[in-house]
């Protein structure tokens, strides 16, 4: 007897860079369960375009996911409904303490370094657990819209409601949001700012669990700017992600030669300084601009840097302020209309030129004397 034949669905236009997990949550949720889509990935059930996926991967208009026949999924009403291990007091406070802004449709957290947003194997601690803390009068517990590494600390939103999720989920999908990180990088970048645009898939061999820059990958855009210098020893850098990627900062800051200070996966023996600088990963998420639902206010929050990071701009002679005191939005010289006009001039001389060479090239060609005739 053949088994039944795997299902498959086209990514649609609304659904553009959102997290595959996600996906199945808008347009499966009743049918699917987030345990069930992860033991599709680790068994190789799970495919986007042909290709092993993951939970996590971030997705594109236009491509097939394809997943295990209807008759392979187990009935949810079958099996028993998760039961979420109480908090104890001490993880009440804990997560309490992280919060640092409210409004009727978002809670605005400070994560700490080396706390996973999201459960996996072999991880039992996790925020997404500890959100029953900030669960509502009715029980109602806050929802995930969107995560950060491990050991990258700093501002994440999550969301009071159903409405409230799919609105900022909708957001940072549609690259609306403005994220700023704040990182030590190490060595001297030479420019005080710059875009890498650089694709990125994931390295052969590892899992799944690292991306390399290939010609083949998701497209991958970084702006970065110079906030300050420590000699070509260490630079002070912000850094805004226009795209969404897996390790992204991490991946690109290495792809440049300048490894963020801590990192290393990305950047091996050389990611270390010596001199009493922590050997934590040092990449915070500084700044979150996002709007709100229903046309309120704009949330801007900023997160505190951890205590490591912090102690190293210190011992570097760093300055935080300096970061602050970088605009959010800069203006892009090439669209200033001054900048146009001179380019445009330039141009049209530059095309003078040309054509002038041109006559004076004939006309020396003209004069030439003819050969003798025999």
């Amino acid at each position: 007897m053949t088994s039944p034949d795997p299902r498959s669905f086209t990514v649609a236009a609304d659904d553009d860079g959102i997290r595959l997990d996600r996906w199945f949550k808008r347009h499966m949720g009743e049918e699917v369960s987030f345990n069930l889509v992860s033991r599709w990935a680790r068994t190789g059930q799970l495919r986007l375009d042909g290709e092993k996926a993951t939970p996590g991967d971030r997705i594109q208009a236009g491509q097939v996911i394809r997943i295990p026949a209807a008759e392979a999924v187990p009935d949810r009403s079958a099996r028993p409904q998760r039961v979420l291990e109480p908090l104890t007091d001490d993880e009440v406070e804990f997560v309490r303490e992280m919060v640092i802004a409210t409004t009727p449709d978002a809670i605005v957290l400070n994560k700490p370094p080396g706390l996973a947003t999201q459960g996996g194997t072999k991880t039992d601690k996790h925020l997404d657990r500890l959100l029953s803390g900030l669960a509502d009068e009715e029980g109602q517990r806050p929802k995930l819209v969107h995560r950060l590494d491990k050991d990258t600390s700093g501002v994440l939103l999550v969301a009071r409601s159903a409405r409230a999720a799919a609105f900022f989920s909708k957001s940072f999908s549609g690259r609306t949001a403005r994220k700023v990180y704040w990182a030590l990088v190490v060595g001297d970048l030479g420019q005080d700012e710059g875009l890498i645009d650089a694709p990125l898939a994931k390295q052969p061999g590892t899992g799944g669990e690292k991306m390399h820059v290939a010609e083949d990958g998701q497209p991958a855009r970084t702006r970065w700017r110079v906030i300050d210098r420590a000699g070509t020893r260490c630079a002070f850098v912000e850094l805004q992600p226009l795209t969404g990627r897996t390790h992204q900062l991490r991946a690109h800051m290495a792809h440049l030669g300048h490894p963020i200070v801590g990192d290393a996966k990305y950047g091996g023996a050389d990611a270390f300084l010596t001199g009493g600088i922590s050997r934590k990963l040092h990449l915070h998420a500084r700044r979150l601009k996002i709007d709100a639902p229903g046309g309120a206010k704009p949330i801007d929050v900023s997160a505190e840097l951890p205590a490591h990071f912090a102690e190293s701009l210190t011992t570097l002679g760093f300055e935080a302020r300096a970061g602050d005191n970088m605009p959010l939005d800069r203006p892009d010289p090439a669209k200033d209309p001054a900048v146009q006009a001179r380019r445009k001039a330039a141009a049209a001389k530059s095309a003078r030129k040309e054509r002038k060479g041109e006559r004076r090239a004939r006309g020396a060609s003209s004069q030439a004397p003819k050969g003798r005739r025999r």
